[in-house]
């Protein structure tokens, strides 16, 4: 791990996406209805992220352990896409970029499983960093 004890806290904040493409609007329309077997597609994906970006130094060994202050996840429905947007916010001493990935990507992959049992084409594509703001550098490919 990167020895950031020097370092002072800063305003962190950064966004992510992923998009889940799925090949029936059938599908679409089973999230929408609240009709998926396994439950509220929305509602399950967006804890899946919570705990995703909380634990995201559990599971990548040079992530720091660090105090998530906000944890936003929307989401956006276009035609057969769905656009997963996280945004994570801290005061802290390195940046949450690989936290919002890290979101997003189980926020997907959480729609993917509950989505599986009633549509084979279902995707995830783009899971990337679009913004970050603190630190050394800010990006914006919004």
């Amino acid at each position: 791990m990167v020895d950031i004890t020097q370092k002072e806290s800063t305003h962190r904040t950064a966004i992510a996406q992923a998009v889940v493409k799925v090949s029936s609007q059938k599908t679409i329309n089973a999230i929408e209805s609240g009709t998926v077997p396994k439950g509220d597609v929305f509602a399950m994906s967006k804890a899946a992220g919570f705990l995703g970006v909380k634990k995201t130094s559990d599971l990548l060994p040079d992530c720091h352990p660090l105090p998530v202050e906000f944890c936003g996840i929307d989401y956006e429905i276009n035609n057969l896409e769905i656009l997963v947007k996280v945004e994570v916010k801290t005061f802290y001493k390195t940046g949450v970029e690989v936290e919002a990935m890290h979101g997003a990507s189980i926020v997907a992959l959480n729609m993917y499983d509950m989505l599986k049992p009633i549509d084979k084409g279902v995707e995830i594509h783009y899971i990337k960093l679009l913004k970050k703001t603190g630190g050394k550098s800010d990006i914006n490919r919004g």
